[in-house]
């Protein structure tokens, strides 16, 4: 697309940059999903798992240029929404061209990986939980609408325990 680019990031390695500004709900490019990683389509050896993406029902895709080369934030400018089965990077608030776009690793997240954070947002985590339900409850609260519809469904229980638990507090 040509509304982004890839560059040396200061977050780490390459990352994608604005070409062009962006307002809040805008699409900035949409994912291509098409190389699944299953058991009769393994990885080959020129092939990262770090850029593997975990998707509902079990689905993994490897990330393709340029969206394997957004980094993480804990303040995010973006998110990953899917929309009639096309997943879209969407922005949460104003981007400016040459800003990095980012999004929350942990969101529509699970699993038990954990890594540092060198994000350098004044809200890093530092250590890093792949699960979104081991987020700061406030984090939880935050990114609760832009949760995929695929992640609510199968993690449903979970998501009426939050809603709970955010409505005592």
């Amino acid at each position: 697309m040509d509304s982004v680019v890839v560059n040396p990031s200061d977050i780490e390695g390459l990352g994608v940059f604005a070409a062009r500004p962006f307002q809040s709900n805008d699409v900035i490019l949409a994912i291509d999903d098409s190389r699944v990683v299953g058991r009769d389509t393994p990885l080959t050896a020129d092939e990262q798992e770090r850029h593997c993406d975990y998707l509902e029902a079990g689905k993994v895709v490897l990330m393709q240029p340029p969206e394997r080369y957004i980094n993480h934030s804990c303040d995010p400018n973006t998110y990953v929404k899917t929309v009639n089965g096309e997943r879209f990077v969407i922005a949460r608030r104003e981007i400016q061209t040459r800003d990095e776009v980012t999004y929350d690793y942990s969101v529509n997240g699970g699993g038990d990986t954990i890594w540092l954070c060198r994000c350098g947002a004044s809200r890093c985590r530092r250590n890093i939980h792949s699960d979104f339900f081991h987020l700061p409850i406030e984090f939880q609260r935050e990114y609760l609408p832009e949760l995929d519809d695929w992640f609510v469904k199968e993690r449903q229980d979970d998501i009426t325990h939050l809603r709970q638990q955010l409505s005592t507090v």
